[in-house]
């Protein structure tokens, strides 16, 4: 009878172990595929600060670094493996484990949209299954790219010209004649000042956090693609590491970052001002409307190539059909 007692005790103490490891704060590592100093950090840094602030005693996150800590294009990786629990990045930089992340950045349909008509839980699903990933949301939504370069472009054509690229432009630059190359956003100043690439792809901001400005002559207009940074988590750390709670206060958190994007729009428009201030020169393609759906059409046809099992349902749900 004692011995039966002892063990109902040890099972309860055990029971009440197992509901306070549960409940107990988590502190989540995070890395930054962006400087601190740059404009994509910007958001990040506020829903770190805003999760550590409003989650004592339930989630908190520890920045373990930036690019200096970790190449933007391992992030990818270091997120399938546990490595780090959340990152601030972009699925450009992990297209090589999931292709259908692409469609984030083709697409014009709004986050607020993608979350009503099933295109969050699609690409959240993607990379679920592929690369043990939870997709949290966006934290840029409506800034376009645009192509910065040493030599203005004749008509259409970028022939002859080298430009850094990334997997979601790359088939786009192809098709205007230029020879794309991938470097690392830490690399592209030193890339430019030897003369390995005559420009690049970036978007309408961040080009001063990065000193580019110093070696680019022109912005060609128009913009294309919309821009897409977001936060991605290990699938792990998501279902096995959090309760309900913890995940419903990230979800909150996420929700306070995509209620403030007009703020990046309205940095955006004083961002061009000041690259005209400072001598970089505005350069229109002679077709603007070929231009956008020459660079949406190569988009997508990849993601068809890449993804033949999802491209349609892709299409239908991130605007791939208009």
């Amino acid at each position: 009878m004692k011995f039966q007692l002892k063990k109902i005790a040890l099972g309860a103490v055990l029971g009440l172990a197992a509901v306070s490891a549960q409940g107990a704060e988590v502190t989540l590592k995070a890395v930054s595929v962006f400087n601190k100093d740059a404009f994509f950090f910007r958001q990040f840094n506020e829903f770190m600060n805003s999760v550590n602030a409003e989650g004592k005693g339930l989630v908190q996150i520890q920045f373990v670094g930036g690019p200096e800590s970790m190449p933007p294009f391992e992030v990818g990786s270091a997120l399938r493996s546990g490595v780090v629990d959340i990152a601030n990045t972009t699925a450009v930089f992990h297209a090589n484990l999931v292709p259908e992340g692409l469609a984030l950045t083709v697409t014009n349909t709004p986050m607020a949209e993608l979350r009503k008509n099933g295109g969050y839980e699609l690409m959240d699903k993607i990379h679920r299954e592929k690369a043990n990933m939870v997709w949290l949301g966006r934290t840029t939504d409506g800034l376009k790219y645009h192509v910065y370069s040493n030599k203005k472009p004749d008509g259409n054509s970028f022939a002859g010209m080298k430009l850094r690229s990334v997997p979601v432009y790359r088939a786009f630059f192809q098709s205007l004649g230029a020879a794309p190359l991938q470097v690392p956003p830490g690399e592209v100043f030193t890339a430019l000042e030897r003369g390995v690439v005559d420009g690049y792809g970036w978007p309408s901001v961040g080009i001063f956090d990065l000193g580019w400005q110093e070696k680019t002559k022109y912005r060609v207009e128009p913009g294309f693609y919309n821009v897409e940074v977001s936060l991605f988590m290990n699938q792990d750390t998501w279902e096995k590491k959090l309760n309900n709670e913890q995940r419903e206060f990230l979800k909150a958190q996420m929700a306070k970052v995509e209620a403030n994007y007009a703020k990046d729009h309205e940095l955006a428009v004083a961002e061009k001002k000041r690259q005209e201030e400072f001598g970089i020169e505005m350069v229109s393609v002679s077709n603007g409307d070929a231009f956008v759906k020459q660079a949406n059409t190569e988009a997508w046809k990849a993601i068809d190539q890449a993804s033949p099992k999802y491209a349609a349902e892709l299409r239908a749900k991130f605007g791939g059909n208009q």
